[in-house]
């Protein structure tokens, strides 16, 4: 999800109901009764809203627009799309996260906070017009009916579906249904003559927000949340006890690049590591008043020491975890300074399943300081990430200022910092390899992951010789012919290779050919391993966990 729409979902529990109308709500009335005329729902009725006159006035004003352009326009008209595009560009023009979605996008964004869906449970790609298994979700209904990696899914219901016109929709579409449904796959396997039909029954299939947690050494954890749904507290609750049994003391949470999700989840970690009582996230808004949510009891973790990892694109209930336990000096944070997404949204379903989300209030860390970054007409809010880069913010501490008034203390005394974002108390500077627009190129267009594809079903020989993933991690190198493979691949893919640059990113080209190859054979996990070796915001925060008091400890200002 892109950087100006994060994402922060709240239930009915965490939303204060509104006291008055605010200012926007006439527009919003006016639009949804737009959209009731042309989806079967009559919400002008008075039994179902209540209009002042004025407001009644408005949305005849919207009701006969939409109807004289489509009465006169010089072409046709889609009459839904401009009554949703009449939607978005209001919501757009109060702030960046109020925002218009419809049914699809609400679809999609339901199961990932539940956390899961119904399909069959693989993951493919679309390689030479050929629907092709990366590898299947274990225990899930395609490795249970005999799919394996490398499979080639040429029918669907005994309809061909390879060819130009195929594409990852077209496949997610025929393969995702209701759970207990059953679908019809035509296979190939390599090195097996002929195509094998499998019928698989589709079930639900998980969307881990953990997804990785393992021992670092023999003292310090680590766990990767990248968001926060329906099942996020259970899963970090059941990885954090696993290494807890396993010795660990000192825990590393990695919120790196996680854009947020639901604030239950968020508060619910956090309380796991304060006493109870504790401020963990307040809410002010005009019409919703002041609130705030507590610890209601005392945390299992409360002795764990915290490091917490961030940077600018962890956002939203990331940065209430960030800044609550940051706060409260239960946690040393490290990285660079969060994105800035404090503005709390409440959600409107529509009658045809699309939804607005409505900014109703802003979030404050318990020291007060609000998470939210600037925004406004003189503001160019899509652009922060360049602005941040231009003004050295993302290379170096030294070029992040904060005036008098942004400055706030902790209970313990340090110093923590506000006007937007979570400042972390340790800066790790962005590599500067990250700005190779070469690597760049090569890293978003899937040639590396089509490459360790092809290179894994042409070596599955050699590959079966590693036991797991530790042995893999330990053991697989790439080498240079390899890395010079994937160049040729990608001129080949009209990727301009500047030679003069090669150098400096193969470490990061090796880096990221072993770990797709360690995603696809075991997963997430074992990719994850591969990146920290070389990670220095990882490698930072090791440091830190390994001299946790010297670093927490409060220092003269």
């Amino acid at each position: 999800m892109d950087n100006d729409q994060r994402d922060t979902y709240l239930t009915d529990s965490e939303n204060p109901p509104m006291k008055k109308p605010s200012p926007a709500q006439p527009l919003l009335f006016a639009l949804t009764l737009i959209a009731g005329m042309f989806i079967g729902t009559n919400l002008g009725d008075k039994n179902l809203l209540q209009v002042k006159p004025a407001v009644e006035q408005n949305a005849n004003k919207l009701v006969s627009l939409i109807d004289f352009i489509e009465d006169n326009y010089v072409d046709s008209v889609d009459k839904q799309q401009l009554i949703e595009d009449a939607i978005a560009s209001v919501l757009k023009n109060l702030d960046p996260h109020s925002y218009y979605m419809g049914s699809e996008e609400v679809a999609l964004e339901k199961e990932r906070m539940k956390g899961e869906f119904s399909g069959v449970g693989i993951e493919f790609i679309i390689l030479r017009d050929t629907l092709m298994v990366i590898k299947t979700v274990k225990g899930g209904p395609s490795e249970t009916a005999g799919l394996q990696s490398g499979d080639r899914i040429v029918m669907v219901d005994g309809n061909a579906i390879s060819g130009k016109e195929l594409n990852s929709e077209k496949a997610q579409k025929l393969l995702k249904g209701k759970k207990g449904s059953e679908v019809k796959v035509a296979i190939v396997r390599p090195g097996i003559q002929g195509a094998k039909e499998y019928t698989i029954e589709r079930g639900n299939i998980p969307i881990e927000s953990v997804t990785a947690s393992f021992m670092v050494n023999d003292s310090v954890g680590y766990v990767k949340l990248d968001r926060f749904a329906e099942k996020t507290y259970d899963e970090f609750i059941a990885a954090t006890e696993k290494l807890e049994d396993k010795g660990c003391s000192s825990l590393i949470i990695d919120l790196r690049g996680n854009g947020g999700g639901l604030l239950n989840q968020a508060a619910e970690i956090v309380e796991e590591f304060l006493p109870e009582g504790k401020t963990i996230v307040k809410t002010r808004g005009m019409h919703t008043g002041e609130d705030e949510i507590r610890s209601s009891k005392q945390g299992k973790y409360r002795q764990l020491n915290v490091v917490i990892m961030i940077d600018q694109n962890s956002a939203s209930a990331s940065e209430i975890v960030a800044g609550a336990l940051q706060d409260w000096d239960r946690a040393v944070t490290v990285g660079r300074r969060s994105f800035g997404k404090g503005l709390v949204q409440h959600e409107m379903e529509l009658a045809d399943n699309s939804a607005l989300r409505l900014t109703v209030a802003r979030y404050y860390t318990p020291t007060g300081r609000c998470i939210q970054k600037p925004y406004g007409d003189s503001i160019n809010y899509e652009n922060d990430f360049h602005k941040r880069l231009e003004t050295g913010e993302l290379t170096s501490a030294d070029s992040v200022h904060f005036p008098d008034s942004l400055l706030f203390r902790t209970p313990a005394g340090r110093l923590v910092y506000g006007g937007g974002g979570i400042m972390p108390d340790v800066f790790v500077p962005m590599d500067s390899v990250y700005f190779s627009g070469l690597l760049s190129d090569i890293a978003y267009s899937g040639i590396i992951r089509n490459y360790c594809f092809n290179y894994l079903d042409d070596h599955r020989k050699e590959i079966a010789r590693y036991k797991n993933a530790d042995d893999f991690i330990a053991k697989f190198v790439v080498n240079e012919s390899m890395v010079s493979d994937l160049l040729a691949t990608a001129e080949k893919e009209k990727i301009k290779i500047n030679r003069g640059v090669v150098k400096k990113i193969t470490p990061q080209l090796k880096m990221r050919i072993k770990g797709q190859m360690a995603r696809n054979l075991f997963d997430d996990s074992a990719m994850l391993r591969v990146s920290l070796e070389s990670d220095p915001d990882f490698k930072k925060a090791m440091v830190v966990a390994g001299d946790y008091k010297q670093f927490a400890a409060v220092r003269k200002q």
